[in-house]
Parts: structure tokens; C-alpha cells; sequence
């Protein structure tokens, strides 16, 4: 045979190797015997994470997509033209911006509401197929009751899919579907990346039929995870409960501080006890409304914190929903959601407290240059 012809079949044994954590595979097919053939269908690498997200969440199907919004857009497949989505107000910009052009172009109705309100059961019509909401909310971390949606949409209309976004609480505080969630997503990019190296999303069912048809769109769409973020995001896994209590640890000793400071008008928090065990890294903060014009001053004043989209990792982060997760809203629809600009958005990475809180005070000064 020529060199060069072998040369392309050549392949190590690793029936022996016995590695200590699964390796990547960064291939796109394997040979007709495998339990794999595809990987647009399924990856070792995938395959393994989800079975950890499973695992955590206690679920029967975790389906790892290529983000966060990969997975909100794979639920909105179970729509179909002429349905009726009902979505909480308080929700992340992109997401809000998805329902307004999904909904337009497929001829659906939707409505966004205050799920916190018991008045939202007026929305439901005959065509209701589907309720949206993150818990805690984005922003102002509202604690939205998942049961009591539950049960209110089923005195109603039965038949209803209740889909939660529960990438801030994680599973490790707070499983949706144990509370009547029909559909859970996630982006995979936060917490359980952690370290703002790789995006990925999940979707997390309890019923087999749609989870058969959530296996069946990502086939055919080609929607999964990449097998490397997927090896990356199932490194960070291992880390995930200590990096979780620390990031506990640290929101309650950030909340205190920032509650004393004059120049904050209020902090934001989730309610933490009964449907939400725990929390840790992200709060909002109002400043003052005479440091309106003095924001970006503070927001440069910040030497720790990293302005831009990242969040939920081991470095802090600051953002100006207004001007960042929110820009795409307009203006009334701002106002509508109560967002100002000198609403903050803190996320706290793994940095000493007392070095964080020095830095917040260095830049709290500067509202007053």
C-alpha cells in the first residue's frame, strides 16, 4: 500500500488508554458499529453532559443546543401559527425581542404581562398553546410562583405548556420542573460554563413526547452542542457546587454593603426560601436619581468589575440594562418594564469581598466628581 494511502487510516488503540475523564471527540462521525454515527445527532462529549445536567436536575431529558437562546427558540417550535403566547414583562431584551419577531412572523398572538399579578389569567384565550417566564425575572429578580401559574392557567385552560428559564437559579436552588413546569431552559453559557469560555443552552423535559420531539428538531435542525464547549462545560460541572456557594457567600456580603451606601437608592434581591432554596452572583442596584448623569463615571470608575455581556463567571461583571441587555426595547417599552439608567446590574465573580467592596467605594466617589 502507499505510504500516503495508509497514512490517512492510521489509528491509535484506545481500548487500553483508561483515561481518567473522557476525552473530546472532535469528530463529526464515527465507524458504522458505534452507538455513535452522527454528531448533529449525538457526541460522547454531549451525550455525558447531558447526562450530568439530567443527574442535577433530576429530570428524564436535558438536550444540550448551542446557546441559551437556542433553547428558548426550541421550545417556541411547539407553536404554531394562530397560538396564543403569554410572556412575564420582566424578561431578558433578546428573548423579548425573539416572541416580538417569532410571533409576527408566524401569525401568533402574544401578550406580555405581570405573572406576579393574579389579573394575567384574563389573558388566556382558546388559543393559548404556551407561558413564558425567567424566575427570578430580569430584571428586578421577582420571584414568579410556579405552582401557582400552574394551577391558575389550569382552572382556565388545560393543556397549556409552562416553559421556565431558570439559568439564574440554577438547579442547585430552584427546579421548575418539580413545581408544574412542562419545559426548562437554560444558557449553558452561565453558571455551568462559569467561566466565560464556551456558550451552550439546555432544554429539560419530564414528558417523553416532547422530548421526543425536541431530539427530533435538534436532528434535524442541527441545533446541538459542539463536542468541544460540551467537553469544556462538562470540566466546569465539576466545579459547579463549589462555585456556587462561594458565589452565595459573596452576594450577601455585597447586598449588605451596598444597602449602606447613600448613593444607592436600592438593591435588588430575589426572595430566597421555599420555592427558591438559594442564590448567589447577580443582583440589580438603583443609584440615586442625581447621579443620573454621573452613571458612566461610576461605571469607569471600576477596576474588578468587566463591562460587557459577561456574567455568572469567575470575574465580576457590571452592565447598564438600559444601554446593554435592554437596548433593543424601546423607550416605552423600558418604561414599561420600570428600567432606568441608573438601574445597575452587579454580578460578582470569585474575587476577595474586601477587595471588591474597595472597588465599588473608589467608584461610588466618583458620582460625587
Amino acid at each position: 500500500m502507499d505510504k500516503l494511502s495508509k497514512i490517512l487510516h492510521e489509528r491509535v488503540d484506545t481500548r487500553s488508554t483508561l483515561p481518567n475523564v473522557t476525552p473530546l471527540y472532535q469528530c463529526s462521525s464515527f465507524f458504522a458499529e458505534s452507538d455513535y454515527f452522527y454528531t448533529r445527532k449525538a457526541n460522547p462529549n454531549t451525550t455525558e453532559l447531558e447526562q450530568v445536567l439530567k443527574t442535577l436536575e433530576g429530570c428524564e431529558f436535558a438536550g444540550m443546543v448551542t446557546t441559551g437562546m437556542a433553547a428558548i427558540s426550541m421550545a417556541l417550535r411547539f407553536l404554531k401559527p394562530k397560538d396564543h403566547l403569554i410572556v412575564d414583562r420582566l424578561i431578558y431584551g433578546c428573548t423579548y425581542k425573539l416572541f416580538q419577531d417569532f410571533c409576527a412572523h408566524y401569525d401568533l398572538g402574544l401578550d406580555f404581562v405581570d405573572l406576579t399579578n393574579a389579573e394575567w389569567v384574563r389573558s388566556i384565550s382558546p388559543q393559548t398553546r404556551m407561558v413564558f417566564f425567567e424566575t427570578p425575572t430580569n430584571p428586578f429578580l421577582k420571584t414568579i410562583p410556579i405552582e401557582t401559574i400552574r394551577r391558575q392557567a389550569d382552572q382556565i385552560k388545560s393543556g397549556i405548556l409552562l416553559v421556565v428559564d431558570n439559568t439564574w437559579a440554577t438547579p442547585l436552588f430552584q427546579r421548575p420542573l418539580t413545581l408544574g413546569a412542562d419545559l426548562c431552559v437554560y444558557s449553558a453559557t452561565k453558571f455551568y460554563s462559569g467561566h466565560s469560555d464556551c456558550m451552550g443552552g439546555v432544554i429539560s423535559t419530564n414528558r417523553n413526547d416532547l422530548a421526543e420531539t425536541i431530539s427530533q428538531i435538534r436532528f434535524l435542525s442541527g441545533g446541538i452542542l459542539d463536542p468541544h464547549s460540551a467537553w469544556l462545560i462538562r470540566r466546569s460541572m465539576q466545579t459547579f457546587r463549589l462555585r456556587m456557594q462561594e458565589h452565595e457567600r459573596v452576594i450577601k456580603k455585597m447586598a449588605s454593603f451596598l444597602h449602606a451606601q447613600a448613593e444607592i437608592e436600592r438593591v435588588y434581591l430575589p426572595e430566597v426560601g421555599g420555592q427558591l432554596e438559594g442564590y448567589g452572583c447577580i443582583l440589580f442596584c438603583e443609584l440615586k436619581e442625581q447621579f443620573e448623569a454621573n452613571v458612566d463615571r461610576f461605571l469607569s470608575g471600576l477596576s474588578l468589575f468587566e463591562r460587557g455581556t459577561s456574567m455568572a463567571s469567575v470575574v465580576s461583571a457590571v452592565a447598564q440594562p438600559y444601554f446593554g441587555s435592554h437596548l433593543t426595547l424601546s423607550p416605552e417599552e423600558k418604561k414599561q418594564m420600570g428600567i432606568k439608567p441608573t438601574l445597575i446590574r452587579l454580578c460578582f465573580g470569585l474575587e476577595e469581598i474586601s477587595d471588591l467592596i474597595d472597588d465599588l467605594k473608589t467608584a461610588l466617589r466618583r458620582l460625587h466628581d
